[in-house]
């Protein structure tokens, strides 16, 4: 091949392969949002993530598990972001320098719901330890989800609070799903039993069966959620600025109006409290 030919050949090859490139990483622009089955289910990801889409053409692609594994999945390098409700493990992630910063992002509450019934009479408590104690103490069936999950994770505190120790009738009366939220509430409804649950999956749970709030208003329900890059620096293919984009979203005042005018059934979901 003439020189001159050759030379032409080897810079169009070269200008295809940019544009190529350069069509891969637009088609791949998205990142993997490790998170909870509360944020999910509640349909508050659905409602407002196609905003941050049209805004910044990056797909959010959401893995709702429990927080326990999410974290672990992204101590893996299984995602770009995590936004999960168990602050201190959150903050132990990025102190072993999985994470970069993290930051408060909403906040709702946890409540005790149980059956018509009420055989171990918590309703209307406002005190969450005393009626775990009161339900130990008259053996009724309780639901955990005992997967580690934020909202295990806030059982166990308040078994720990009440002083007492379920897993040592785990089978009897305290039953063990090792499920989500959603598959954990059905299995309480399912045989009369007492669960702890996050409000915003109470509310946009469809299978009540006559179920109510039993307890609700205890400091100690309190649920914060939080926000972290994943380290690009011990996952170099986590996608930080994509990342960082969301996070940036999620806090700006479009993020955090995007969650406080999340509805369901007339009811707001999630608290936005990020700070200024």
């Amino acid at each position: 091949m003439p020189r001159k030919l050759r030379t032409r050949f080897i810079a169009a090859v070269a200008v295809a392969g940019t544009l190529a490139a350069g069509s891969s990483f637009a088609a791949d622009k998205s990142i993997v949002l490790q998170s909870t089955t509360s944020t999910a289910n509640s349909g508050l990801y659905d409602a407002i993530l196609p905003s941050f889409t049209d805004k910044t053409g990056i797909q959010v692609h959401v893995v709702a598990v429990g927080t326990g594994q999410a974290i672990k999945n992204a101590m893996n390098g299984d995602g770009d972001v995590l936004l999960v409700h168990a602050k201190p493990a959150e903050e132990e992630f990025v102190a072993d320098g999985y994470g970069m910063e993290r930051f408060d992002v909403m906040y709702n509450d946890f409540v005790i719901v149980g059956p018509p019934a009420d055989p171990a009479k918590i309703a209307r408590g406002r005190d969450a330890a005393a009626a775990f104690q009161r339900i130990a103490e008259t053996q009724s069936a309780f639901a955990s989800r005992g997967d580690n999950s934020g909202t295990h994770k806030k059982e166990m505190a308040l078994w720990q609070a009440a002083g007492v120790d379920p897993t040592a009738d785990s089978g009897s009366w305290y039953r063990e799903t090792g499920s989500g939220m959603g598959a954990t509430l059905n299995a309480a409804v399912g045989m009369g039993a007492y669960a702890i649950t996050d409000r915003g999956t109470w509310i946009s749970f469809k299978n009540k069966g006559g179920y109510q709030i039993l307890v609700q208003g205890d400091d100690n329900l309190f649920n914060q959620y939080g926000i972290i890059l994943v380290n690009p620096e011990k996952h170099p293919q986590v996608k930080a600025d994509e990342g960082q984009a969301l996070i940036r979203w999620i806090l700006s005042d479009e993020g955090q109006n995007a969650i406080a005018g999340y509805r369901l059934h007339g009811e707001q979901l999630f608290f936005p409290n990020a700070k200024p």
